[in-house]
């Protein structure tokens, strides 16, 4: 029998290390593994990976006198385009705990219950990509 049993959302960022510090002072994470283009951060059950999108070469790639950007997967305008939905309990609390610390910035962001039976609210990382926290209403 199949059984798919966890994913693990792999967001790209600009610097790892200023990535990993944001994730433990802002959103509560706590750094499993930190190398230079790569870290895990965990909290509670949820495992994050970052990786560092940091390929540069699709801006200057000329090929017999044609420009034809490179497609690594790596490439550095990645960042701010991923995004993960975290289910959670205590999604209030949660709210509230990042409305402390800043990371909740916007006053039009609040807890919304979503017509498909979900309260949800959402937050930028610091490389721009969306994380949107969710709780079953």
């Amino acid at each position: 029998m199949i059984k798919l049993k966890k994913t693990i959302p792999a967001l790209p960022v600009i610097d790892i290390k200023k990535a990993v510090v944001f994730y433990e002072n802002k959103l509560g994470f706590k750094a499993r593994h930190v190398e230079d283009t790569f870290a895990i951060v965990t909290r509670d059950e949820i495992e994050l990976h970052l990786w560092a999108a940091c390929d540069h070469r699709w801006k200057f790639r000329w090929i017999t006198g044609l420009f034809k950007p490179i497609r690594s997967g790596a490439e550095s305008f990645l960042p701010g385009t991923a995004s993960c939905r975290i289910e959670v309990e205590g999604i209030e609390e949660l709210y509230l705990e990042y409305k402390a610390t800043g990371v909740i910035y916007d006053k039009n962001t609040v807890v919304t219950h979503q017509y498909w039976g979900q309260l949800d609210f959402p937050v930028l990382d610091l490389h721009g990509n969306l994380i949107t926290f969710f709780q079953e209403a």
